[in-house]
């Protein structure tokens, strides 16, 4: 029996639902994104065939672990955990132009060379424009086979006949569904595509790679349950415009979320950066003041990078403040803490802090490096560039312990630095280090004193 048809209306932005049209949505906040969709509510409740479901006593499930797929791009199998768990499903979201088909479409030449069948499927490209772009990365084994389709019930024929082990779908905002009314792209099509697509994942045993647009703001266009039907969540960032790319995992359910892999843009494709940190700290400059290394941590791997301020008289009432690579109140609050704790008057300043390179890094662990830079800045006194400092900044002015300090000290020798600052509480597991000479402080006038630029 045919379903009565409705009119409801989405927000495009997060995928609220509203029986009336609303200026501002009450989910996210934004104005004017409710657009109009005609649904059909269906009168009938299908039997489903087959048996009934049973359930299971949790010591009768076997616990032995699938072996993961090995993709062959190891920045890709850190973020993933160790590899493509299979039967599962990936959502992979960025910005036009960042790589995100690229990235796949090399996952597809490293699958099909370990001679497994892979189904790439696009909605966006034909066949000659994904062979134009594979000619330009290399060669591909005959394990690899594409298809141009955007109507899910014949993508699904096809991987009941295919049997791949992996599917690429390009993009998840071009694929319907002839049972939805609605146009393509819009939240209900993304909605029920998903929830078709993770059918065919789990019930056939296929591990999936849907590519998904994102919003102005780097959001996953469509509705905010996209993210949580599918096992993980990668965000591809960078400036399409540089030539460094960071894959980024926000939601995994079978491996670490910290995981980042770093890639850099080139003319056959994206190659991966085995060493971040140096590749972070290429054309530091020697002898400028305001700048210091500083270690994080992303997961398991720490990372050096390079922290600038440029502290100047302000020539407004209002002095400006901006950061661009990490939290804009962090920066105001650790403003607070030196003028309040150290005596380092910046009210009348202007204070600009960069982290080079681009990329983001919000871990507490780079206050002390942000501070220092400030002060350096502000006095006009360069900091040796064999120097690394770590730790957070408490509102008291102490300098706090941080995670995994030895890894952070082990990254930093191995680069070649001589010189660390760590907090005084990390001096105990840094003991037995050799090669580079390890200064504790407890505060941040400590840290000022060790580094020679208090006056």
């Amino acid at each position: 029996m045919a379903g009565k048809k409705k009119t409801v209306f989405f927000c495009q932005n997060c995928g609220y639902e509203s029986g009336k049209w609303l200026g501002q949505c009450p989910g996210c906040k934004e104005w004017n994104t409710f657009a109009e969709e005609t649904v059909v509510a269906k009168t009938v409740k299908t039997q489903h065939a087959g048996t009934k479901a049973e359930p299971v006593r949790l010591s009768q499930v076997s616990t032995h672990e699938e072996e993961r797929i090995r993709t062959g791009i190891l920045e890709l199998d850190r973020v993933l955990g160790g590899g493509i768990v299979p039967a599962s499903m990936v959502l992979v979201g960025g910005d036009p132009g960042i790589g995100k088909s690229t990235l796949l479409l090399q996952v597809c030449q490293k699958l099909a060379g370990q001679n497994r069948n892979v189904l790439y499927i696009s909605g966006e490209e034909s066949l000659k424009q994904i062979k134009m772009r594979a000619t330009r990365i290399g060669e591909f084994s005959d394990t690899l086979s594409l298809l141009c389709e955007t109507n899910l019930e014949s993508i699904r024929e096809v991987i009941e006949k295919e049997c791949p082990e992996v599917v690429i779908i390009d993009s998840i905002q071009t694929m319907y569904n002839e049972e939805v009314s609605s146009a393509p792209g819009s939240v209900s099509q993304v909605r029920e595509s998903t929830g078709v697509l993770l059918q065919i994942a789990k019930g056939m045993g296929v591990s999936i790679f849907i590519v998904g647009h994102v919003t102005k703001d780097g959001n996953v266009a469509g509705p905010r349950v996209l993210e949580h039907m599918v096992d993980t969540v990668l965000y591809f960032e960078g400036d399409r415009h540089a030539s460094y790319r960071i894959l980024r995992g926000v939601k995994n359910r079978f491996g670490s979320t910290n995981e980042i892999g770093v890639f850099e843009m080139q003319q056959k494709g994206l190659v991966e950066v085995e060493n971040p940190s140096e590749y972070m700290l290429t054309g530091r400059p020697e002898g400028a003041s305001g700048a210091i290394v500083a270690c994080s941590m992303e997961g398991t791997r720490p990372i050096l990078v390079e922290i600038q301020a440029l502290i100047c008289q302000s020539n407004f009432g209002l002095p400006r403040r901006t950061a661009n690579g990490t939290d804009y109140n962090r920066v105001n609050l650790l403003m607070a803490v030196l003028e309040k704790r150290a005596g380092v008057n910046l009210s009348s300043c202007d204070a600009y802090v960069n982290i080079a390179g681009g990329i983001k890094m919000n871990e507490p662990a780079i206050d002390l490096g942000i501070v220092l830079a400030i002060v350096s800045s502000h006095r006009d006194i360069a900091i040796s560039d064999k120097i690394v400092a770590f730790g957070e900044v408490g509102l008291s002015g102490e300098v706090r312990a941080v995670t995994m300090a030895e890894q952070r000290v082990q990254e930093c020798r191995k680069l070649g630095f001589e010189k660390v600052i760590v907090p005084a509480a990390c001096k105990s597991v840094l003991k037995d280090i050799k090669g580079i000479d390890v200064y504790p402080v407890e505060n941040l006038r400590e840290a000022i004193r060790v580094l020679g630029i208090s006056r």
